[in-house]
């Protein structure tokens, strides 16, 4: 594969909810703790601020995306695809066309088809990089912006026995170097997602063992095990529900982030983007390095394998002509 044919994401940018809160501050904690059968430990879970908002989740999604484009340096006229991600879209038929063209024309995106994603709870948006990856692989798309938005209307729910919820959208750029840069991008080495029919129901536990498949999927046609990856991106889950399950995955202590759980908490399908995000500004991404976006629900696992490109990437002469 030459450099031009890579796929790449870049631009990767979020917003969050314009008010912080402090965890002793959401509404019925205490009760909400008592009821869920949980030691009210806030070191224990890692419980921290939260981030709320009285936006949209078009006024969020419109933000991120345009946050994305500024980092990648494309202009919204040469987007031709946006996948929506949310774990609930308002309204229904009647009002969802007016949703999308709200988002689409609120980023300016004048040339772009869009598709909704939605039943993939939190693993949404590694669902939509993995369709952006395919489509642009396969010629279909130059650019695709993925763009995922959530919040919390019923404030009794922000606290669940697996996470404390913030509201906020984030985006990223999919596309082939052959396009055009996309800023500080990373090449997109492999995709996977897999369900376990049956087990999709939220009584059912974070499955590890849907993890290692989803390791043992995208890593062994490399030739790669999981103590190659620098880090693995998860989900701002409680500190012990996160490192246990990823832990069980096989992924030692250091592979895994956990900075942002205190600060911030779980903000839905976003939280790999947001970590991946602060991981590049605080310069933590290793050049030639390997990292791993993943996300877990009760049946189900995605993830998206990057490497952060070296000075062994430099295109030659012949790949640098335009195209």
């Amino acid at each position: 594969m030459t450099a031009s044919s890579r796929v790449l994401l870049g631009g990767a940018a979020y917003v969050l909810g314009e008010t912080e809160l402090h965890h002793s501050r959401i509404k019925g904690l205490a009760e909400r703790a008592r009821a869920l059968a949980m030691v009210p430990n806030a070191e224990l879970w890692g419980w921290g601020n939260v981030r709320r908002t009285e936006r949209t989740l078009q006024d969020l999604a419109t933000e991120a995306g345009r946050a994305c484009l500024t980092a990648a340096g494309v202009a919204p006229a040469d987007v031709d695809a946006l996948i929506l991600c949310s774990t609930r879209f308002p309204g229904g038929p009647r009002t969802h066309g007016a949703f999308t063209d709200d988002i689409l024309t609120g980023i300016g995106l004048t040339a772009a088809t869009c598709t909704g994603i939605t039943l993939n709870r939190c693993t949404n948006l590694l669902v939509g990089v993995g369709i952006a990856h395919a489509l642009v692989a396969a010629g279909q798309h130059r650019r695709v912006l993925v763009v995922t938005t959530d919040r919390i209307t019923d404030e009794g729910a922000r606290m669940e026995n697996f996470a404390l919820f913030s509201d906020g959208a984030a985006a990223c750029l999919v596309g082939t170097a052959a396009a055009g840069p996309l800023g500080d991008a990373h090449e997109i080495v492999a995709c996977a997602h897999l369900q376990r029919p049956g087990t999709l129901d939220w009584s059912h536990e974070i499955s590890p063992d849907l993890a290692r498949e989803v390791n043992d999927r995208i890593l062994t046609p490399l030739g790669m095990k999981t103590g190659d990856l620098d880090l693995v991106v998860h989900p701002n889950l409680y500190t012990p529900v996160v490192v246990l399950k990823e832990r069980q995955a096989g992924f030692a202590p250091q592979q895994l982030f956990t900075d942002n759980i205190t600060r911030i908490g779980h903000c839905f399908a976003a939280d790999p983007l947001i970590n991946l995000a602060d991981l590049q500004t605080a310069g933590r991404l290793r050049a030639g390095g390997h990292h791993l976006l993943a996300s877990s629900v009760p049946g189900a696992r995605a993830a998206v394998l990057l490497r952060k490109p070296g000075a062994e990437d430099e295109p030659g002469d012949d790949e640098r002509q335009p195209r």
